[in-house]
């Protein structure tokens, strides 16, 4: 896959380091997540936004990328199959908002569910209330984890938990190093998949180990399940066994379900109510949600039974990619993982992120396929490696490999072209 071993060594002490250069964004003000989201200049954010959404081959279709007259259409024709539009709708909380959270709790194997407005509020909540029940405020944690990466240092100032690291390594940590790590911590919080470091899972013996090595110390654990949801391929288990490794587990219903917003955290019922509680402190007890929830009713309806196939094809796709970029001479290049632990991975190369995004945004104008979306830097290393995210859903699993290597090569001659025009 590489003919550039140095560069390949410096991707990896990139991916080591991340952790600093993360924190030190967050000491600026800013994060990683704000700076993906908000382009320096409208008018080229319209422009992507544009060529994105008239492609007519794409490997996902984010339902974030649809105008808002298609969302709402949407919304309101897929209401009536998950739910009665005769009943009255929700006040803080009830109807269906409650049902939601009841389906959450059956789906997950747990005795209760809330539902929040963000998963950052959920995970906190879930945080603090366990860090009073083991009388440890400290958290252990991956330094890549969101908690640490896109929230602002949340936990400290809001919370008064204290983070602390097992493992740097790019991968979540092992049971060795929970055992061996010398302080004591009430919670372990693990992000599954570990999303920064390319979305990658342990593998299930890895993390029923990690548990009991958690177990051994006292310690409860909590999972950032934002994309649980995918990961029952790669573990070859169902959802409640996954879960019931763990004493909560917070979902999103965005990031993969297709929703509008809102996260649910689930767990034993006393924690559960003790977390309403303080969801109505932190100023998330709102007064109607129905959008979100219906939305995230949807989705588990809609996009949750696809989720294997979306899986599977993702790892054609990479297959794919890692053979149109060896054909097109990328040289040094790394998809990863390989294969992909879920329906989304990373892709590596050896150009600015600047000119790798612009190439595949031509590649949409001129050819109608969106092989890639944004691209960015490193966190830390050389400047001239980027790296993007790759999703595949829906509209993916018409592609075949031979259309995946076909857009690779036509998206490599727009990164030579870039480059051309930039001397």
């Amino acid at each position: 896959m590489t003919d550039m071993a140095d560069m390949a060594s410096t991707e990896e002490q990139a991916r080591h380091s991340a952790g600093g250069a993360q924190e030190q964004a967050q000491a600026q003000g800013q994060t990683q997540e704000q700076e993906r989201e908000q382009p320096q200049d409208d008018a080229e954010r319209l422009r992507r936004f544009k060529a994105r959404r008239a492609a007519e081959r794409v490997l996902i279709r984010p339902p974030m990328h649809l105008p808002l007259g298609e969302r709402l259409a949407a919304l309101a024709a897929g209401a009536s199959a998950v739910t009665d539009l005769g009943r009255p709708a929700d006040i803080y909380g009830d109807g269906v908002v409650a049902e939601l959270e009841r389906r959450i709790a059956d789906l997950l194997g747990m005795e209760a569910a809330a539902f929040f407005p963000t998963g950052t509020m959920a995970q906190q909540v879930a945080l603090r209330c366990w860090a009073g029940r083991t009388g440890n405020s400290t958290v252990a944690l991956h330094p890549l984890a969101h908690p640490e990466v896109h929230e602002r240092g949340a936990l400290g100032a809001v919370s008064g938990l204290r983070t602390v690291h097992p493992t740097s390594e790019p991968r979540p940590p092992t049971a060795q190093e929970i055992r061996d790590f010398a302080e004591p911590f009430g919670t372990l919080m693990l992000e599954l998949p570990l999303r920064e470091a390319g979305f990658v899972l342990p593998t299930w013996e890895e993390l029923e180990a990690v548990v009991v090595a958690a177990r051994e110390r006292d310690a409860v654990v909590h999972v950032d399940g934002a994309r649980l949801w995918e990961c029952a391929p790669h573990f070859g288990r169902e959802l409640p066994e996954i879960a019931a490794l763990a004493d909560s587990v917070y979902v999103s219903f965005y990031k993969t379900l297709g929703g509008i917003s809102g996260a649910a955290l689930a767990g034993p019922e006393s924690l559960i109510e003790e977390a309403r509680t303080w969801r109505h402190r932190y100023g998330g007890q709102l007064f109607q949600q129905f959008p979100a929830a219906l939305a995230a009713l949807i989705g588990l309806d809609q996009e949750l039974p696809l989720l294997p196939s979306y899986v599977t094809q993702a790892k054609v796709v990479a297959g794919a990619l890692a053979e149109g970029f060896a054909a097109a001479g990328a040289g040094w290049f790394r998809v990863h993982p390989e294969p992909p632990h879920t329906h989304q991975f990373q892709v590596w190369l050896p150009y600015g992120a600047d000119v790798l995004t612009e190439a595949a945004v031509r590649q949409a104008e001129e050819t109608g396929v969106v092989l890639f979306q944004n691209w960015r830097p490193a966190a830390a290393g050389p400047p001239a490696v980027a790296f993007t995210e790759v999703t595949v859903g829906r509209e993916g699993l018409e592609w075949t490999a031979e259309d995946v290597r076909g857009a690779v090569a036509e998206f490599m001659n727009r990164v030579e072209a870039q480059l051309r025009s930039s001397h």
